[in-house]
């Protein structure tokens, strides 16, 4: 029945992308997984020059890295049995946040996200394991965000009737719940999504077609129809830009996408402000002596200075009389 469902969504979401969006964009394949444990890719993460995926509910707590020939390059494992993996996020060089936050049946009274190394070669680890709280119940979601410019994680919910973008505390404790705030709304079926490197715009994915987000804005700016997969679940930026998408089921590939030009307007920088001039130094007046041409001529200082003189002479003269008659 879920199957069915998911059919369903998928088909109706790469509908709406046909005729809300864009022509479908050129993609090309980056690389099919052999790793035949692969056999439900859900989140996906691209950096370094490495794949790290993992599975969908039902594995164990694993994230596997690949490199671009498609074999399996590394794991990290750890102890503790997830209850529902769905997504990743970047977190740092190395470093990718595990979200552990499926819920189908909406039951959960909280949901984690784990801070997971990876790498080349396989280890086990012990990852630091934060508890989420929603503000107003239970809810499904399948995507995680990390703003990269301050590490703040978003968890978008997976709804029929749309779904909801919650923003954790920028600052997570391992001691007790953090609480989720409810910041937007955003498509119904989200199944991954991830910040652009400049931090200014997220993509969020369903099924079938794509949208662009503006941060701190979170308006919708730009969607677009996905590639036919069969059943399109990760979308991921790479530290240049580039975006990847991937689907679920054993061998499956791994695309790169060229975005179509509609989407990639809205994703340039702002122009610049125009560069304001310099103020120009002031400027001495004119003093005495300047010659005419617009500067006050210097006769006037010359008359007012013999006039002056002469005041002070008729003074001292009346002054001197004075003082002999008396």
């Amino acid at each position: 029945m879920l199957d069915r469902v998911l059919g369903l969504a998928s088909a109706a979401s790469f509908l709406v992308g046909s005729l809300a969006g864009p022509a479908e964009p050129h993609a090309r394949v980056d690389l099919t997984f052999a790793d035949p444990a692969i056999v439900e890719s859900s989140g996906l993460v691209v950096g370094d020059g490495l794949f790290v995926i993992v599975n969908d509910s039902g594995d164990r707590g694993r994230v596997f890295v690949v490199d671009r020939s498609g074999e399996t390059v590394g794991t990290t494992s750890w102890a503790a049995e997830p209850e529902d993996v769905e997504a990743l996020a970047p977190a740092g060089p190395g470093s990718v946040w595990v979200g552990d936050i499926g819920d189908n049946g909406a039951s959960r009274d909280s949901i984690e996200v784990l801070r997971v190394p990876y790498g080349r070669g396989d280890r086990t680890v012990e990852p630091p394991t934060y508890t989420l709280v929603y503000p107003d119940g239970a809810h499904d979601a399948e995507t995680l965000l990390a703003q990269p410019r301050t590490g703040q994680l978003f968890v978008v919910t997976k709804n029929l009737f749309g779904g909801t973008l919650y923003a954790a505390p920028r600052r997570l404790s391992t001691d007790r719940p953090n609480r989720l705030r409810a910041v937007a709304d955003s498509l119904a079926f989200v199944t991954d999504g991830a910040f652009l490197p400049d931090g200014r715009h997220y993509l969020l994915r369903d099924y079938g077609a794509a949208a662009v987000y503006t941060f701190p804005g979170h308006d919708r700016v730009a969607s677009w129809r996905l590639p036919s997969q069969q059943q399109g679940e990760g979308i991921a930026v790479a530290p240049d830009g580039s975006v990847h998408i991937s689907t679920e089921g054993q061998f499956s590939d791994v695309l790169r996408l060229d975005l179509p030009a509609e989407v990639e307007r809205v994703l340039q920088p702002p122009p610049e402000p125009p560069a304001t001039p310099a103020a120009s130094p002031p400027v001495a007046g004119p003093g005495p002596g300047a010659d005419a041409g617009g500067d006050d001529p210097w006769w006037p200082w010359l008359l007012g200075g013999a006039a002056a003189a002469g005041f002070v002479a008729l003074i001292a003269r009346l002054l001197t009389r004075h003082g002999a008659a008396a």
